[in-house]
């Protein structure tokens, strides 16, 4: 695992993986639009293409994804208007060797797997910083319903976890676009992120969790000027 790359590196490396994976969207598709720093790379870099000819149809994860790309000229459709995705692009927060990820940094990551569910290929864009041996470094996001916050806090550290309300700078609880509220959850390694994932989605008063098990087809790297893939 190489060291982390400084902030200049990093988002050099965002950039040269979204436009890797901008250049796999093909005529006539339905992109899914991911949420994120990266996944704002992807869209402004789609946006490119289409302003030079290319048809698609973009599906956005976010509220905030979907004014960036209308207003960068991309047409922007429902899941009512298409089910189905062929392709969907975002970020990871972390991606193991085995292409399980953690997502929701962003605080999208509902509307983020609902739209990676439904694409035919999810591709994953990430910098060199976000592959790990283990998932865990970065804190599990969990979506919740305010009502079921107490009694899920203690359920949840009770597998192991440093439970923490998201909120905002000033204090308020942060809010998804759904309504829900996110515990940031630190449970340290997670040797076995699809017992984790069962264990959360089991709970009632859990909307999602931002455990991506199976769901990444591919992921493309970032490191220095080149692009890695890597596949499960």
């Amino acid at each position: 695992m190489s060291a982390m790359p400084t902030q200049s590196a990093q988002d050099a490396e965002k950039q040269v993986a979204a436009r890797a994976a901008v250049a796999l969207v093909k005529a006539g598709q339905v992109v899914g639009l991911g949420t994120g720093s990266t996944a704002n790379y992807a869209v402004r870099f789609l946006a490119e293409r289409v302003q030079g000819g290319l048809k698609i149809r973009g599906i956005p994860t976010s509220e905030r994804t979907r004014d960036l790309a209308a207003s960068l000229g991309i047409p922007m459709i429902t899941l009512e208007d298409s089910p189905e995705i062929d392709i969907g692009i975002d970020g990871a927060d972390e991606f193991d060797p085995h292409l399980n990820l953690i997502k929701g940094g962003g605080g999208a990551l509902l509307r983020e797997k609902i739209i990676a569910s439904a694409a035919r290929m999810f591709v994953i864009i990430a910098d060199s910083g976000k592959q790990v041996p283990v998932l865990g470094k970065f804190p599990l996001p969990v979506e919740v319903i305010p009502l079921a916050e107490p009694v899920l806090k203690t359920r949840i550290a009770a597998l192991g976890a440093k439970v923490k309300l998201r909120t905002y700078a000033y204090g308020n609880p942060f809010k998804t676009d759904e309504g829900h509220h996110i515990f940031d959850c630190e449970f340290g390694q997670i040797p076995d992120p699809a017992s984790l994932a069962r264990a959360l989605s089991d709970m009632p008063g859990v909307v999602e969790h931002g455990l991506f098990i199976g769901m990444a087809k591919l992921v493309l790297v970032g490191k220095g000027s080149e692009v890695i893939e890597v596949r499960a």
